[in-house]
């Protein structure tokens, strides 16, 4: 018996934080950006918006009894056991939710990537694997709360997987690959500690989201959370038709999304703003195009113009800049004055 569903605060409710929002929706219509970092106050609402975003999306069409949410007509990217039954008859699929994976501090290496199923192996003597957060989290999220405080060796496997989308286990005699391509959602406090470069870098995007300081929306925030707690379905159902006009915008994205253009003068000033700010690498350049891409997918634009460059500089850039021991000024500072020289006020 399946567990209900439980209550998700609507995404289209969330009030301020809308470089978050902008950045999670971008990721949405295009997951190959790299996922998003949210660094920030505590209870701002960082986890709040990545389960809202999973809950705003429409349901993945996936392979009925796989254990990793293959996509049926994902080819040469399907799991081994998929491919094996794919080659005598045709896969069946049923619609299931985008899945959100929390991966808690102090959680063992075993338990994120798998390892062998103790209990088959006792009871039957049958050497099986048992999947671990990264098959759970295949096509959905992987969310790491304190991602600045996560374990070297964790920090070196979520690199290896991010890049390659596929998780290998070698355990106990067993050899199993399979399938993990999900978008990595980070949070943190930055005054708990900094990340690694090598995890910071595979981040598409980073933000920074701080408690509001203007009147009006924080009774707006107070109010919206305590309407949802007192009444969660009322005020789901209240904002239903919000909900429905996001979805509808991030599916129509996503089919656009191949379509939207990049005319030569916005590829050059991209490129000039990236050198202006001396990042290491073409990284910064193709992340920052392809976060403007979904962008102008998103809102329905035919090709990618100056303004959603400039939109999503902050985001793509500030946190591939090198550190200028001359320049006391923090990064996103330093985007903003880049930004202001190289496209002007």
């Amino acid at each position: 018996m399946s567990s209900p569903v439980r209550p998700v605060f609507p995404f289209s409710a969330i009030v301020a934080q809308e470089e978050m929002k902008q950045a999670l929706l971008s990721s949405a219509v295009d997951p190959g950006i790299g996922g998003v970092l949210v660094f920030g106050d505590r209870g701002t609402g960082k986890s709040t918006a990545v389960r809202a975003l999973a809950a705003l999306l429409p349901p993945m069409r996936a392979v009925v009894g796989c254990r990793y949410g293959c996509d049926p007509g994902a080819g040469d990217a399907l799991c081994e056991e998929c491919r094996e039954k794919a080659a005598h008859a045709a896969l069946k699929s049923k619609l299931l939710p985008v899945p959100v994976v929390d991966m808690p501090l102090g959680v063992t290496e075993d338990r994120v990537v798998g390892a062998l199923d103790l209990e088959r192996a006792l009871s039957q003597g049958v050497k099986a694997f048992e999947p671990g957060l990264l098959a759970r989290a295949n096509r959905g999220f992987l969310y790491i709360d304190e991602v600045n405080l996560l374990e070297d060796h964790l920090v070196d496997l979520l690199i290896d997987v991010a890049a390659s989308g596929e998780n290998v286990v070698e355990r106990e005699g067993l050899s199993v690959r399979h399938p993990a391509r999900f978008v990595l959602i980070g949070s943190g406090n930055p005054e708990e500690g900094e990340l690694r470069p090598q995890l910071l870098d595979r981040f598409g995007l980073s933000v920074e989201v701080k408690t509001p300081d203007n009147l009006s929306e924080r009774v707006d925030v107070v109010r919206r959370r305590d309407e949802f707690d007192r009444d969660k379905q009322g005020f789901i159902a209240r904002w239903k038709k919000h909900e429905d006009a996001l979805r509808r915008r991030v599916v129509a994205g996503r089919k656009r999304l191949a379509d939207i253009q990049v005319p030569d003068a916005v590829l050059e000033s991209a490129a000039k703003l990236c050198m202006n700010l001396g990042t290491d690498g073409l990284r910064a350049e193709l992340t920052l195009l392809r976060a403007a891409r979904a962008l102008a997918s998103y809102e329905q634009a035919r090709e990618v113009e100056i303004a959603h460059v400039r939109r999503v500089a902050p985001s793509a850039l500030r946190h591939r800049l090198r550190r200028d021991p001359l320049d006391e000024s923090g990064s996103s500072m330093r985007v903003e004055r880049a930004l202001q020289e190289v496209f002007g006020a």
